[in-house]
């Protein structure tokens, strides 16, 4: 998203990511409450002397003596007595002149997992601050809490529980885990291990410190114990399966981990949803020797996602995993923000789960990608098929992420005459290109269109391919109107075109 733009000044509003103020006598003191909230949420600007109008618009103010009220600022933002860290470089504070009125913008990025929360006033529970709309809010001990908890390399479910024992793990469960595990990984070298060792290979129990006594890890209680018992260490855990086919009724089926009727773990929950949520989804004819293959790209999309929510739920957290299937979309919500950013997860390359000993459990059975991709991958699908781009949301207050998934296609353009020969050959030209070409393309439109823009150099990092092939890629997505080219050499740029 690009936040600021010295000529789209005019047409800026107040939200998330702008904020204006007059700092006619000075550097403003709230300064560093909007400050501590943008780099604890999305990152934003901040814009010193300017105003809102009226109807919501800017208007300069001007600054009285920019020169000293920079000074001031990078004197107050590297003192750790007013502000925790300093997340800015020499770039991120510019002056305009804007007739006559100066200006100072101040870019402020997201904090990274680590360096969060940033507060002020050393500190930490009154000075921590995150963006509401237009506002800066406190945050609560709970959202401090989760961000601490987000700061160690040592995810949380990987804590050993002293207090529980492996009598706490349901034997039907480990015994259902080990028998998909057999069957989608024949002959790994843990298979015919003893259950004890097997379950501490797998990262589903511990050793207490400075003892052989094994206990059962966060990961092994929330993915092998039953409801009852998860819920004495995680009071918030709770698993709700809604489906909605029929809008006269509140749901035609439900799944919930506290019924009772089930154990209501995760493992046994992601099954059961999995299943229920790619019922109805078309099956290829396809032989693998005599058996049938029945999975599908858009099988692997939903299977990740229901993976990413899990791996990356705040346990800890009220409201809990909620898995929505409508006619037409299915919604996945889970507590807790989105560790390494919104922007980073629809980029890839970087696997930052929340819960990494359950991540673990779910690779070693072919489930969830570590390499960073799954999200980008959902979205080729998502591209490939013509569907509607699915959107990911990150609310506060409590923290939470949301990712719909429509099965809907996009709204098609009439053609006509010369249009409708134009469609047909660019229809042609597709069935002669090979199917990774294809591939590649639409990642490529699906990287631009999420990112605003991306430059050629970026986008070949991002496929790992040579410069020269994503250059005659992006040739050809321009040709077919997709995309267009803005700037020249190196600072060129693509953006999705307006009918896009």
């Amino acid at each position: 998203m690009e936040i600021f733009d010295i000529h789209k000044f005019d047409k800026y509003r107040e939200d998330n990511r702008r904020e204006v103020k007059k700092a006619k006598g000075g550097l403003p003191n709230s300064i560093w409450e909007t400050y501590s909230s943008m780099a604890n949420c999305y990152g934003g600007v901040i814009i010193l002397g300017a105003a809102e109008n009226s109807t919501g618009g800017f208007y300069t103010t001007g600054l009285q003596d920019a020169a000293k009220i920079k000074k001031i600022f990078w004197d107050t933002i590297n003192n750790r007595t007013k502000v925790s860290v300093n997340l800015l470089m020499d770039d991120d504070v510019k002056t305009y002149d804007m007739d006559g009125d100066l200006i100072m913008v101040i870019h402020v990025p997201r904090a990274k997992r680590e360096q969060r929360p940033v507060y002020i006033n050393n500190d930490i529970w009154n000075g921590t601050f995150r963006r509401n709309w237009e506002g800066d809010y406190h945050c609560t001990r709970s959202e401090i809490r989760a961000m601490l908890r987000d700061e160690p390399e040592e995810t949380m479910d990987m804590i050993v529980l002293e207090d529980f024992s492996l009598a706490d793990l349901n034997d039907e469960t480990v015994q259902g885990y080990r028998n998909y595990h057999a069957a989608v990984r024949p002959g790994h070298v843990w298979e015919k291990l003893q259950k004890e060792e097997y379950l501490e290979k797998i990262g589903a129990v511990g050793r207490l410190r400075e003892s052989d006594i094994l206990r059962p890890t966060a990961a092994g209680l929330l993915m092998f114990g039953e409801e009852y018992r998860i819920v004495r260490y995680f009071p918030e855990y709770f698993l709700d399966y809604r489906e909605v086919l029929d809008p006269s009724i509140r749901w035609t089926d439900r799944i919930q981990s506290s019924s009772g009727d089930w154990t209501g773990n995760l493992f046994d929950f992601f099954f059961r949803v999995y299943n229920k949520l790619t019922r109805d989804f078309e099956k290829p004819f396809a032989l693998d020797g005599v058996a049938r293959i029945e999975d599908t790209s858009v099988h692997k999309a939903v299977r990740e996602a229901l993976a990413n929510c899990i791996v990356n739920t705040d346990f800890y957290l009220p409201r809990g995993i909620v898995i929505l299937k409508e006619q037409d979309q299915i919604v996945m919500q889970n507590p807790g923000s989105i560790r390494a950013g919104k922007a980073q997860m629809l980029r890839g390359g970087i696997s930052d789960p929340r819960n990494k000993a359950i991540m673990k459990m779910l690779n070693l059975i072919s489930i969830g990608e570590r390499a960073g991709s799954g999200v980008p991958d959902i979205y080729s699908v998502w591209a490939d098929k013509g569907w509607t781009t699915p959107v990911v949301e990150e609310q506060y207050g409590p923290d939470r992420s949301i990712l719909t998934l429509a099965f809907r296609k996009k709204q098609a353009e009439k053609t006509s005459g010369k249009n409708k020969r134009k469609k047909q050959a660019e229809k042609t030209n597709q069935i002669t290109r090979t199917a990774k070409t294809v591939e590649n393309m639409n990642r490529i439109f699906a990287y631009i269109l999420q990112n605003g823009s991306a430059g050629s150099s970026e986008i070949a990092a991002y496929l790992e391919l040579s410069a020269a092939r994503v250059r005659v890629l992006l040739a050809e997505l321009t040709a077919e109107g997709r995309i267009i080219p803005q700037g020249n050499g190196r600072s060129r740029r693509y953006c999705v075109t307006r009918k896009e």
